[in-house]
């Protein structure tokens, strides 16, 4: 599975952005997808994930500024960012575990094969 992250950039506090993961070979197939950063210094941590029924997790810090989605027919997922604060900056990772089941609570080390895309960095500064 080969993912592309794309959407990152500089945008100021209170801005807004939207990630793009193109993934080869179509989505429909996946059960889970997620989103995870990177700070500088700081441990790569799951922001949001989505099943392939539209089931959705978010990190509390993100919770109610971010929303992810997918889009079957453009095999694509995305991460709508409102609202950015300076401690949103970092790199992003798109992420999909093919043969994920159950809650996304436990998505982050559910014990199953899966795939990465390059990072898009993101930085909120004024």
């Amino acid at each position: 599975v080969q993912l592309q992250a794309s959407g990152g950039g500089l945008v100021q506090p209170g801005g807004s952005l939207r990630l793009s993961c193109a993934v080869a070979g179509g989505i429909s197939s996946i059960n889970a997808m997620g989103w995870y950063r990177q700070a500088p210094g700081a441990e790569r941590e799951l922001v949001a994930a989505i099943t392939k029924y539209d089931s959705t997790y978010y990190a509390n810090s993100v919770r109610g500024r971010f929303t992810i989605s997918r889009d079957n027919a453009e095999n694509t997922m995305y991460l709508q960012m409102n609202n950015l604060l300076p401690e949103d900056t970092a790199i992003y990772y798109c992420h999909v575990r093919p043969q994920f089941r159950g809650h996304l609570g436990a998505y982050n080390d559910y014990p199953s094969p899966s795939f990465w895309g390059q990072g898009t960095l993101v930085t909120v500064s004024s």
